[in-house]
């Protein structure tokens, strides 16, 4: 059997968020880095570096579905990231050359972007590393390798254009039926804002293709809201 040689310049990276009906969250691996007289933990975002005879689409969902068990994400390329100085911490780099076994020279990463449900079982079997989801709220406070927080930042404002250009996706990721509620906290989610509830629901309402239904919400704890639909003309 032929075995893949990797590329030492050229990683993937994808950033892969999660909405969970109420926030907007972010698939993070953790890292478990064993040293002479300690551990070290932080965490990072899916990602290595690619194989020679691969293109960068079929690199990033490989690395996405290994390191996750996530396949069939939708991922679209967004952004490089290739200042000499992405790695100040040399253990990054010690890191992904123990993982590899490749000598790893200056790399150049490719940023992927995905936002779905969730609703997707998270599965990595490996005695130094996991996958959990995060808010991205406390992104900024976390230990992140690399140069991630500013790819999460820079993933974060293209989803914002994103769904600015093409507000149709965002119905995916609500139920066929839905409140005004759960489409304010996934617009909400999605700025990282806090829309006024009245104001909102005056915006929202002038929306050409957003269609009141004639139905409530049924076995609820509170007093039951109307439900909507999205209606796509495409």
């Amino acid at each position: 059997m032929k075995v893949r040689q990797y590329n030492p310049y050229i990683s993937v990276d994808c950033v892969v968020f999660g909405f969970d009906g109420k926030e907007l969250n972010v698939l993070l691996i953790e890292r478990h880095i064993q040293e002479k007289n300690s551990d070290y933990n932080d965490k990072k975002l899916p990602g290595s570096i690619i194989y020679m005879d691969e293109n960068l689409d079929e690199a990033a969902s490989r690395v996405l579905t290994e390191l996750t068990g996530l396949k069939n994400i939708p991922l679209s390329q967004f952004h490089s990231f290739g200042d000499p100085g992405r790695s100040a911490d040399p253990r990054d780099i010690l890191w992904l050359e123990k993982t590899t076994l490749t000598k790893i020279e200056r790399i150049v990463t490719i940023g992927y972007v995905a936002l779905i449900k969730i609703n997707r079982k998270i599965t990595l079997d490996s005695e130094d590393r996991s996958a959990n989801w995060y808010n991205v709220r406390e992104i900024a406070g976390m230990n992140l390798a690399f140069d991630h927080p500013l790819i999460i930042r820079k993933g974060l404002e293209y989803i914002k254009h994103w769904f600015h250009v093409e507000p149709d996706l965002m119905f995916k990721l609500l139920p066929r039926k839905f409140t005004l509620s759960q489409l304010r906290l996934l617009y909400d989610a999605i700025n990282q804002v806090k829309s006024d509830v009245r104001n909102f629901q005056k915006k929202v309402k002038q929306w050409n293709n957003l269609v009141m239904l004639d139905e409530f919400e049924k076995n609820v704890p509170h007093r039951a809201a109307r439900l909507y639909k999205y209606k796509n003309d495409k």
